[in-house]
């Protein structure tokens, strides 16, 4: 019932959305004798801001047609490498010649949104790197024919679009990932796979959540796993391809993110009215772009959350050295040759301080040259992967940690880019700052 009273709800809003964007526009027209009163204007902004709020979204593109390389602006094409039924593996391939670029594969979170969130985060790479992305599926897209899927199964599609890869690859996991991209590199390197990567660069992710726990944390504990059940899962109606899955819904994790920062939430859709009113268009179009991608969201199959609440946040198995895959215990113990990066953000609120670097401290037989951690200052969650910090201060380190931890005669990073030096000394041995 859960699921039909929000289609309910989402397709009056819709309707009602097109009715205020329509008025807006008529309230606007030149055409119009009452768009020359004084409040006619505001009236119609404000319309224009529900109307934005109340629109149905669908899955985003990543809109990136061209990079600059080398100076120069390159058409870029989207592939699709292998396609499985819960996600793809995408190549975002380069129309350039005589380059060795590394092959970088950034897994995206599966945490209600679309991959597309870390559009900044591609972008950043592309001029210097062969840049992979998992393109995880909308879970009530999936026919209930396609089985389940749930952590394990996410590990393997890790390993598996790994092994597509090749040997010598690079992983970049982006938050949630860090779990089953650390358990995956952790598992393949007990087996000696050939595919194990040269490096993992894990952003912002819950390794151990006993460190530093956020609210997020908490919600994830203070209640019992049957609470989870019980409440938070619900039925795809029929008329998604998914009828009958148990998912738990996009629109329930958008609303937990939304309650988490109501206040900013509301003074943005008011500067956005602001905006709106005072014709300041650039402003109100990336606020508006924000919230387009912010309000994108789909489903995770029911065994997927539930497990990832049982088995990352409330019983921490992979940082106690419990995790089980496909009957192999895995033992962060066994990754000897993988170098590991680990990246947090000073003022995250979602995985606390600690929280990724504890994977550092796990890999008990890896040796401190191929370990580095960075705290990127005055960076939130978000920040750490996308906008300005991730931009100028957090890609430069990962650059520079994939090629130093790469024997391949790779093309050289270009003289401008440059590696922040307040990265923590006492982690760092090994790298090179120049």
């Amino acid at each position: 019932m859960l699921y039909i009273a929000h289609e309910i709800q989402r397709t009056l809003l819709a309707g009602m959305g097109t009715m205020a964007q329509s008025t807006s526009n008529w309230l606007l027209s030149p055409a119009n004798p009452m768009s020359y009163m004084t409040s006619s204007p505001i009236l119609a902004r404000g319309l224009e801001v529900f109307a934005h709020a109340a629109a149905p979204r669908g899955k985003p593109d990543y809109n990136l047609s061209t990079a600059i390389v080398d100076g120069v602006s390159v058409a870029v094409s989207e592939e699709i490498v292998l396609r499985k039924p819960f996600g793809q593996l995408k190549h975002f391939s380069r129309a350039v010649s005589g380059r060795k670029d590394p092959r970088v594969l950034v897994v995206t979170p599966m945490s209600g949104h679309y991959g597309t969130l870390l559009r900044g985060t591609v972008e950043r790479l592309l001029p210097d790197h062969e840049v992979y992305v998992t393109d995880w599926r909308d879970a009530k897209l999936v026919p209930m024919s396609d089985g389940k899927f749930d952590l394990n199964d996410y590990v393997d599609y890790v390993i598996e679009f790994l092994r597509e890869m090749g040997p010598g690859s690079h992983v970049l996991a982006v938050c949630q990932p860090a779990v089953p991209c650390y358990a995956a590199v952790a598992y393949m390197s007990a087996n000696d796979d050939p595919a194990t990567p040269l490096t993992l660069t894990m952003m912002g992710g819950p390794v151990d959540t006993r460190k530093a726990p956020t609210s997020v944390d908490d919600l994830a504990t203070e209640r019992p796993y049957a609470w989870f059940e019980q409440n938070v899962i619900a039925t795809v109606p029929q008329t998604y391809p998914g009828s009958g899955r148990k998912v738990y819904p996009g629109f329930l994790q958008l609303a937990g993110f939304m309650s988490m920062n109501l206040a900013n939430h509301m003074k943005s859709h008011w500067e956005l009215f602001k905006h709106l009113v005072e014709g300041d268009d650039d402003s109100a179009a990336a606020t508006k772009a924000f919230y387009e991608e912010y309000r994108s969201v789909c489903d995770m199959t029911a065994e997927f959350y539930l497990q990832t609440i049982d088995v990352v946040f409330q019983r921490q198995l992979l940082a106690k050295g419990e995790f089980v895959h496909r009957g192999q215990a895995v033992d962060p113990a066994a990754i000897t040759r993988t170098a590991l990066l680990a990246i947090e953000g000073e003022k995250d609120d979602i995985s606390g301080i600690g929280q990724t670097r504890a994977a550092l401290e796990l890999a008990t037989e890896l040796g401190d040259d191929k370990k580095l951690y960075y705290m990127a200052e005055g960076a939130g969650h978000y920040g750490i992967f996308n906008g300005s910090r991730w931009r100028d201060r957090v890609a430069p380190v990962v650059e520079r940690f994939i090629r130093q931890h790469d024997p391949a005669d790779l093309t050289p990073l270009p003289a401008q880019v440059e590696v922040p030096l307040h990265i923590e000394a006492a982690v760092v041995k090994g790298l090179e700052l120049a």
